[in-house]
C-alpha cells in the first residue's frame, strides 16, 4: 500500500503564509512527479503546482510569484510554501504523486486526504 499524508493547513489572515507538507510512505520503488491541487466549495479540483523528480516546476498563473513547490527525494516528501495568501486561496489542498511501486508495475497516481486552508480576517 501507498499513503500520502498531508500536514500544515489551517486558518491564516490575508497576506500571511503557510507551509504544506506531504509525505509518501509504503511500498514505493520510485516517484516521478509530485504536486498540489486544490478544490474550493462548489468548484472542480485544479492544479496549483507540480514538480518533477529532477526539480522542474510548473505553477498555476494565479499562484506564480507567491507559492513555491519543492521536494526532498530522500524523504519522499513534497512541500508547498504559500506566501501573500489571499481569500481566494481558500480551499482543500490535495497532494498528488505519480508512483511506481515495483520494478514491474506501471506508474499510477496517488492522492492524499486533503488539508483545509482558510484565508480570512
Amino acid at each position: 500500500q501507498v499513503q500520502l499524508v498531508e500536514s500544515g493547513g489551517g486558518l491564516v489572515q490575508p497576506g500571511g503564509s503557510l507551509r504544506l507538507s506531504c509525505a509518501a510512505s509504503g511500498s514505493i520503488f520510485r516517484i516521478d512527479a509530485m504536486g498540489w491541487y486544490r478544490q474550493a466549495p462548489g468548484q472542480q479540483r485544479t492544479l496549483v503546482a507540480t514538480i518533477t523528480s529532477g526539480g522542474g516546476t510548473n505553477y498555476a498563473d494565479s499562484v506564480k510569484g507567491r507559492f513555491t513547490i519543492s521536494r526532498d527525494n530522500a524523504k519522499n516528501t513534497v512541500y508547498l510554501q504559500m506566501n501573500s495568501l489571499k481569500p481566494e486561496d481558500t480551499a482543500v489542498y490535495y497532494c498528488n504523486a505519480n508512483i511506481k511501486r515495483t520494478t514491474w508495475t506501471s506508474y499510477r497516481d496517488y492522492w492524499g486526504q486533503g488539508t483545509q486552508v482558510t484565508v480570512s480576517s
